[in-house]
């Protein structure tokens, strides 16, 4: 049988959401985690872990849809002054180090230094890329929308000008870009409203490989 929910669940009426909608935490569905980068005014670093992005594209270019950027941050503020940024896409082992810039995120802090990861300059935008994070996308801004009028959080589509990829996260044979030792994946507080208990976790995943097409 399946549970129908179109209103607010009582177990949730007193669930801290951090100014998520109530149905993110009843459907769970996972999204690309990483961690973005960009330059403050003062020079220092930018880092903001982040999620809730499509990626997508046509003959006109490829696109990061980021659906969810706080507009009180220091991402959403250095995207407006240097119009630029880097998505990083780490591995399981760095995950602690990446999460750690969310405390670690003064405005007079490199926040990529302070979290023990090293970075040199992009190609072509003004931002840092995070040397020990296997993919970067290098972006540049091209517009927002609010998808609610009045939001806290801003839809931003940034277009990916140049990737760089870790040779060995090429091959999916060696580390590879999915699996244990590539891309992971934020599965935002999946709680089962029937039950809820006022706690609720945060889950990162990873793809797991159960066949080759040569099986068929």
């Amino acid at each position: 049988m399946k549970k129908k929910y179109n209103t607010m669940p009582e177990s949730m009426k007193n669930m801290e959401m951090y100014g998520f909608n109530w149905m993110e935490f009843v459907v769970s569905i996972p999204f690309p985690l990483y961690i973005m980068t960009s330059y403050k005014s003062n020079g220092q670093s930018n880092a903001c872990m982040q999620s809730w992005t499509t990626f997508t594209g046509g003959k006109n270019g490829f696109f990061a849809i980021v659906s969810a950027v706080s507009k009180y941050g220091h991402l959403y503020q250095t995207l407006h002054e240097t119009g630029d940024a880097v998505i990083n896409f780490m591995s399981a082992d760095l995950y602690d180090k990446c999460m750690s810039t969310i405390k670690n995120n003064g405005f007079g802090t490199d926040e990529i230094k302070s979290a023990g990861l090293k970075s040199s300059k992009a190609d072509m935008v003004n931002a840092p890329m995070i040397d020990e994070c296997f993919m970067n996308l290098e972006c540049r801004f091209k517009w927002e929308k609010e998808i609610s009028e009045g939001d806290d959080y801003a839809l931003v589509v940034l277009e990916i000008v140049k990737v760089h990829i870790d040779e060995r996260h090429m091959d999916e044979n060696d580390l590879g870009r999915t699996g244990e030792t590539g891309i992971l994946y934020n599965i935002h507080h999946p709680i089962n409203p029937e039950n809820f208990k006022g706690t609720a976790h945060d889950y990162v995943g990873i793809i797991k490989k159960i066949r080759d097409y040569s099986e068929y």
